[in-house]
C-alpha cells in the first residue's frame, strides 16, 4: 500500500498486461514466506518463471498465486485489487485465500471447506444468496467489451450489470451481493483458483462450458477456459 497512488513505472508483459514493482515485490515476499511455511511444496505465481508442463505435471500439490490481482485497477486507483493464494491438490483447489489491502478484508476457506470473511476483527461465515430478480451480474471493467459475453447475457430476461475489478467478484458472489460472473475473455489459473474455491465453499459453483468444475495444471497452458461463476440458482 506504500506504492498506492504514487507514480509507478509500468512495463508491459508479452501478454499485453501491465507489470509494476508492486507485482514483483509482492511476489518476492509471498514466495519467500510460503517457502518457509512449506519448504517442499512448489509455487506457481503469475510473476514467476513458468515451470514446463513435463515437470509440473507430476506435482500432486502446489501453491498457486497472483501477488497482485487487478494490476490495472491498482494503477487506475479504483481500489479493486487483491492478493490471491490457493493450494491445489490433485488438480483442484482445497484452500483459497484472498486479501483486499485497501479495506483490509480477508476471504478464506478452512479445513471443513467452509468460507469466511474477516474484517475489523469480525469473522462471518459466507453463504451465497438465492438468485435475485433482476439477475445481478458482475463483470470486470476491462473485460466488458466482449461480443460473446453480451450474446450470452441476451439469453437472460432480466439482468443488471455491475462492474468490479479482480477476483473480488468471486468474493462478492460468495457474500450474496451478486449472483453471476460469466467470463469469456483471457484469464489465467492464478486468477480463478482462490476465488473459485471460496465461492464453492460458500455454496456457489464455478464451471466450464461443459458444466464441469475447473481443474488446474492439466495442460501446458495455464490459461483458464471460459467459465461461469454463480451463487444459488
Amino acid at each position: 500500500m506504500s506504492y498506492y497512488k504514487t507514480s509507478l513505472t509500468i512495463e508491459t508483459k508479452s501478454d499485453q498486461t501491465p507489470l509494476t514493482v508492486v507485482d514483483q515485490k509482492a511476489h518476492q515476499l509471498l514466495s519467500a514466506t510460503l517457502k518457509q511455511l512449506t519448504p517442499n511444496v512448489p509455487i506457481i505465481s503469475e510473476e514467476s518463471e513458468l515451470v514446463n508442463f513435463f515437470e509440473r505435471s507430476s506435482w500432486d500439490e502446489y501453491w498457486l498465486m497472483d501477488p497482485l490481482d487487478g494490476t490495472r485497477d491498482f494503477i487506475e486507483q479504483t481500489g479493486e485489487f487483491c492478493i490471491c493464494i490457493a493450494y491445489i491438490k490433485n488438480n483442484r483447489p482445497i484452500f483459497g485465500f484472498i486479501y483486499a489491502p485497501l479495506s483490509k478484508t480477508h476471504y478464506f476457506t478452512n479445513d471443513q471447506f467452509r468460507a469466511f470473511k474477516l474484517q475489523n476483527n469480525t469473522k462471518t461465515e459466507l453463504q451465497v444468496s438465492p438468485q435475485k430478480t433482476p439477475l445481478e451480474v458482475v463483470i470486470g471493467h476491462h473485460s466488458s467489451h466482449n461480443h460473446k459475453l453480451h450474446s450470452h447475457l441476451d439469453h437472460f430476461e432480466q439482468y443488471r450489470i455491475n462492474y468490479l475489478g479482480s477476483a473480488l467478484k468471486f468474493c462478492k458472489i460468495a457474500e450474496g451481493k451478486y449472483d453471476y460472473y460469466p467470463r469469456f475473455g483471457p484469464c489465467s489459473e492464478w486468477d480463478t483458483a482462490a476465488g473459485g474455491c471460496i465461492l464453492e465453499a460458500a455454496g456457489g459453483r464455478v464451471v466450464d462450458e461443459n458444466n464441469k468444475p475447473l481443474r488446474y495444471n492439466t495442460q501446458d497452458s495455464l490459461r483458464s477456459p471460459v467459465f461461469f461463476a454463480s451463487g444459488k440458482t
